[in-house]
């Protein structure tokens, strides 16, 4: 006798909740969401609908994904963020709602002044960079990364989304690729800004899948954050902004970094939580 979709639910559930999962319902509800192509709300209307073998059989692997703390994002293949939706695998960072948060505010505050040229530090999945080019179609938008991989993601996400040919993507660690006279009003980015100590802390779905070098830094977190603000100032209009993704106990020491390099309107802005996470000059 087959099982019906509502047992195999709450099996589901039981088998996430063993494994230590937050959210145990939830997260077997997307996936078998996912497995029936359909919208997660979908499933309460079909509660009896027996549960054939190859619906199981493409649930079963996914669920021990899942279950080894893998994220559910890689499980899944891909996630939300803003107006688009990103593939997401082991090549790059998820993109999280604070990111998001970040993009938002700079697309809102973009209304009334839209950047003519853009640059993106670190793009990782391209999730800053499609956004905002997507926001913004007349811009002129650079992306670049250190990691061949995240960047061959991003492009991926770049015809995913009707994007291709909007962004220029280039390898780079940090600024080194870039031409001398290349010249930004906006330079963004999400970095690495993770402590030795919080990556050793972190949940195992961080710790274990995601790409290391796309989360923790030297100094405390700093070292990338100071690299973007100190070279980032050649690069930058006058006036232009530079805004950064950061960790929450990071703004004194970068406010005085960009105090000493002659940035102005310097800025911290919170995220959706109340914690100080982006921070923000013009030059």
């Amino acid at each position: 006798m087959l099982l019906s979709l509502i047992e195999i639910l709450r099996k589901t559930e039981a088998f996430f909740a063993k494994a230590g999962l937050d959210n145990p319902r939830l997260e077997a509800e997307w996936l078998l969401a996912h497995v029936l192509k359909c919208r997660r709300l979908d499933l309460y209307l079909q509660f009896e609908r027996p549960m054939e073998a190859p619906v199981l059989d493409g649930l079963r692997p996914l669920v021990a994904r899942r279950a080894r703390r893998e994220p559910l994002q890689y499980v899944l293949g891909e996630t939300p963020f803003g107006a688009l939706r990103l593939r997401t695998d082991r090549r790059a960072l998820i993109p999280r709602p604070e990111t998001e948060q970040f993009v938002e505010d700079l697309i809102q505050e973009g209304r009334s002044a839209p950047p003519a040229r853009i640059l993106d530090l670190g793009t990782g999945s391209g999730a800053i960079a499609l956004a905002l080019a997507n926001a913004f179609p007349r811009a002129a938008v650079v992306a670049v990364d250190r990691s061949e991989e995240a960047l061959a993601l991003a492009q991926e996400n770049a015809e995913l989304n009707g994007l291709d040919g909007r962004v220029r993507w280039m390898v780079s660690d940090w600024f080194s690729a870039l031409g001398g006279e290349a010249v930004f009003d906006w330079i963004v980015s999400n970095p690495p800004y993770l402590t030795e100590e919080e990556w050793m802390e972190a949940a195992p779905e961080v710790r274990d899948h995601e790409p290391r070098n796309a989360l923790v830094a030297a100094e405390e977190g700093t070292s990338d954050l100071d690299q973007i603000l100190r070279e980032g100032w050649a690069y930058l209009a006058s006036p232009g902004l530079i805004a950064c993704e950061t960790g929450i106990a990071q703004h004194e020491r970068l406010r005085r970094s960009a105090e000493r390099l002659g940035y102005r309107a310097i800025e911290s802005r919170s995220d959706a939580q109340g914690r100080p996470r982006f921070f923000r000059a013009l030059k």
